[in-house]
C-alpha cells in the first residue's frame, strides 16, 4: 500500500488549504487514517485522526475549529481541511495509515505506512 499526499503550498495568514491523501494498492476502508505534521527544527506532531468510516474524529487542541478531517472511501482519499491558517501551521504534513488498531491514535508508532509529505507554509 502506498500513500501520496498533495495540496500544500504558499499561503498567506488566514487562507485556507485542503490537502489530499490518496491511497493506493489496497482498500481505504482497511485503514484509520491520521495527518501529523514536521516543523522546521521540530519532531513530528499528530494533527488529526478518522475512523474507517469516517464517523469519528479526534484533533489536537490546537486545530480544533480551524481543521477538518474528512475521507471519501469511494475515492480511496482522505482530506485536511485547514482554515485561518497561521504562521505557526507551516511544516511539512504527513497522512498515515494505521491498519490494525480498533479507534485512532495519536500515536506515530501505530501509524504502519506514511506518505511523502506535502510542504505547507504560511507567511505572515
Amino acid at each position: 500500500v502506498q500513500l501520496q499526499a498533495s495540496g500544500g503550498g504558499l499561503v498567506q495568514a488566514g487562507s485556507s488549504l485542503k490537502l489530499s491523501c490518496v491511497i493506493s494498492g489496497d482498500f481505504i476502508t482497511k485503514y484509520l487514517m491520521g495527518w501529523f505534521r514536521q516543523a522546521p527544527g521540530k519532531e513530528r506532531e499528530f494533527i488529526a485522526t478518522i475512523s474507517r468510516s469516517g464517523g469519528s474524529t479526534y484533533y489536537v487542541d490546537f486545530v480544533k475549529g480551524r481543521f477538518t478531517v474528512s475521507r471519501d472511501n469511494s475515492k480511496n482519499t482522505v482530506y485536511l481541511q485547514m482554515n485561518t491558517l497561521e504562521p505557526e501551521d507551516t511544516a511539512v504534513y504527513y497522512c498515515a495509515a494505521d491498519r490494525f488498531s480498533r479507534t485512532g491514535s495519536t500515536s506515530q508508532s501505530e501509524y504502519r505506512t506514511w506518505g511523502q509529505g506535502t510542504q505547507v507554509t504560511v507567511s505572515s
